[in-house]
Parts: C-alpha cells; structure tokens; sequence
C-alpha cells in the first residue's frame, strides 16, 4: 500500500527524464570532440568518475535542500549555511554556468546553420552570422513564457529523441571496432571540466523535491535512474562517433576540437549513407535548441527575479537586451567559443556551485549546525573529503590549463596534430 505522501510512478518517471533531459542535450555533441582523442577506453573512464561524482554532489544537495523550507534555491541554502559570502558565490557562479552555457549552444547552432546551409542549399552565411539567428529566433520564443517553451521545447525533444533513435539504428553498421583501440591516457585528464558539462543539473535538484513530495527515497531514485540514463545514453553516443570519426586528419576528431565544432558536423566526411548524415545533423541541431531554451528560460526568469525586473513592457526588452546582447558578443568574438565556453562552465562552474558548494553544506549541516532530516549521503566524512577533492582538483587543473601551468586540451590536440604530420612526412 502506497504511502501517504509517497509520489505516483508517474511523477517518479517524469522526474527521472527531467534529470535525465537536463543533462542530455548541446553538450553531448561535443562529448566526442573533447574527449574523444585521447581514445575510447580512456574517455569512458573519465566519463564515469564524472557521472559518479556529479550523481553524489546532486545527492548532496537533496540532502542539504530537505533541511530548508520547500522550494528553497540553492541561492537560499548556500545563504542559510554559508552566509552572505557563499550566497555571492553561488549567484555569480549561477550567472557565469547560465550565460557560458547559452554562448557555446548560440555558438554551436551557428556552426551547424552555416554548414548545412553550405552543403545543402549552396548559401553561404558565416558562423557568426548563424550564432545571432539562433540566439535572435529562440529567445523570442523565450520572451513569450514556460508554457510556450514548453510546447516548442517538447516538439524539439521529441525530434531529438526520434533522430538518436535513427542514428543508433543506421549507425551501428558504420562502426569500425579499429578505432576503439587507439589510447592516450596522457590527454585523458583534460576532458574532465567538459564531462562534468555533460552531467550539469544541480540547478534543478531544488525543483524536484516539492514534485516527489520530499519522498526521500523518490528524490535518490529519480536522481540515480536520471543520471543513468544520461550516462548510458552517452556510452552509446561515444561508441557511435569514435568508432566511425577517426582521431587523426583533415576530418578527424583533433580537427574538430582545434575547429570548435559539433562532431556531427565531420560524420558525413566518413560515412556514405546520405540520410545518415541529414540525421546526424538535425539531431546536432535538435540538441543544441534543446539546450538553449531550457537553460534560456532558467536565466530569464533567475534574472528577473534577481533584478526584480518585470517580464513585461520595458522590462521586457531590458531583459532581453540583457540576455541577448551578452550571448552574442561572446559566441561571435571568440574564435573557439562552443567548447571553450563549455570546457569553462563545468571547469569553474560546476567544480565550484555543483560541486564543492554542496560538500560543505552537508558537512557544515552535518557537523556544526546539527541538521537532521531523514535522508543522508552514505560514506559519512571520507565521502565527503574524496567528492571534495575531486572537483577540487578539476578546478585546478583548470586554472593550470587557462594560466599556462599545464597545455590545454586545444594545445595539446594542437602540438599531437603537428606531431603526426611530422610522423608522415618521415
């Protein structure tokens, strides 16, 4: 017999896919391209350590957020339990994963604009110019509210689900089990701040607990089987494309990181089946705008909030300027922006507002103010350090790579490419 406020298997299952649909989208498509040369078994490793440790973080927040009153953001949980400091941090590091995250998706959908208009119907429009019509055309589907998002939004996830379906079923037979072999441990570690990209949806934890009826069991339930899928979702994806774009030249991965483009873009360089490549890049299409209004909406009404701007009349149109101006300048001026501003979001933001933020909370909650609420992480203190340390460590080997310490993965591609054509000239 079902409990009194246990949620229904419905509610259950939908949040399981809300995780599972946060998490999947634009920053699948650059999965391949930024983990994908230093080989497939060691990509999957590092795609696992990230799964993992991005699953307990988000544990950790239903565990911190169950102490506070429903609803609480995690604005408001790091300003309880951190004090105004903490709330500062995380409002930045808010703003920073929002905006970066709608700079690569602009960036991303304009590359994929500019390539199929080129190939496919002989005009040629610029990258640039392909950035500022995605970010112009959806977020004026932003400014019209959820509900109509949320119309668009289930059309795009609907094709995008239906494209992944085609592409695993063609795709298979165009795998070349060779190219799974090839490993470079060495580059491996570079991937991590875009892996944690991939596996980015704390923000969204505090939503899912007034939906679940903070039914503890339901909240682990729906934020394990959600990241799962997430996970196996992308095990099949980098199977997929690192078994088909090999490592190495014109069109290879390498080329496509040192490029900063989706790696559907580079399938039809490999494969000869016409419709698999039409659906490579609807798909790559599809899961950019997926992305970019869910993240779109979420900084929308976060800054009016913030701000305390109305979303009508002029403050509509300050809104978007403020969205809009932002986005565009950055997706356009920068040459690499889809997977720098990616490789930045989980490098800083996510190591940092998902990651760290969480491990203090529950260990300040725990073991200095005494909060009990029924639902605790397993693993007690040595947990708590070994998660730390992880995203502690992420954030340094950011700082490293973006200050010169240690070659970033662009160099590192960079100086592997001019090292293999040297081999050939040999």
């Amino acid at each position: 017999m079902k409990a009194k406020n246990e949620p229904s298997k419905g509610s259950l299952l939908s949040a399981m896919f809300l995780v599972a649909g946060c998490c999947i989208g634009g920053g699948m498509l650059a999965l391949p391209v930024g983990s994908g040369a230093s080989g497939y078994i060691p990509s999957i490793v590092m795609m696992t350590l990230s799964w993992i440790a991005m699953t307990l973080s988000a544990l950790l927040l239903v565990e911190g957020g169950l102490c506070m009153v429903e609803g609480a953001h995690v604005i408001t949980m790091t300003s309880k339990i951190l004090g105004p400091v903490g709330k500062a941090i995380a409002w930045v590091l808010f703003l920073y994963i929002s905006y970066a995250s709608q700079v690569a998706y602009a960036a991303g959908g304009g590359a994929q604009l500019s390539h199929f208009f080129h190939e496919h119907m002989g005009i040629e429009i610029t990258k640039d110019v392909g950035a500022m019509i995605v970010t112009v055309v959806f977020f004026g589907v932003i400014i019209f509210g959820g509900q109509f998002v949320g119309r668009v939004n289930s059309l795009f996830f609907t094709a995008l689900v239906v494209a992944y379906v085609a592409l695993v079923a063609l795709g298979t037979g165009e795998v070349n089990t060779s190219l799974l072999f090839h490993r470079d441990w060495l580059t491996s570690w570079m991937a991590i701040p875009l892996l944690l990209t991939a596996f980015s949806f704390q923000t969204m934890v505090p939503s899912l607990t007034p939906i679940l009826k903070r039914h503890t069991n339901a909240l682990r339930l729906a934020i394990i089987g959600g990241t799962t899928i997430a996970y196996i979702v992308y095990l099949i994806w980098q199977t997929l494309i690192l078994g088909i774009i090999p490592v190495e030249g014109p069109y290879g991965l390498i080329e496509a990181n040192l490029q900063s483009v989706p790696s559907t873009q580079f399938l039809g360089a490999h494969v000869n089946t016409k419709l698999f490549i039409y659906i490579a890049e609807f798909f790559g299409f599809f899961a950019i705008i997926t992305s970019f209004l869910a993240i779109g909406l979420g900084l929308f009404d976060f800054l009016s909030d913030g701000l305390k701007i109305k979303k009508k009349g002029g403050g509509l149109i300050i809104l978007t300027l403020l969205m809009v101006i932002p986005t565009v300048i950055f997706a356009t001026k920068f040459e690499r922006a889809f997977m720098v501003a990616l490789d930045t979001s989980g490098g800083y933001g996510d190591t940092i507002l998902n990651g760290m933020i969480p491990v203090l909370m529950v260990w300040i909650g725990r073991y200095k103010l005494g909060y009990k609420n029924g639902f605790r992480v397993p693993g007690g203190k040595v947990l708590l350090v070994l998660v730390f340390a992880f995203f502690f460590a992420s954030l340094l080997l950011e700082i490293f790579m973006h200050t010169g310490i240690l070659p970033s993965s662009y160099e590192a591609y960079d100086l592997l490419k001019v090292h293999n054509i040297e081999k050939i000239m040999e």
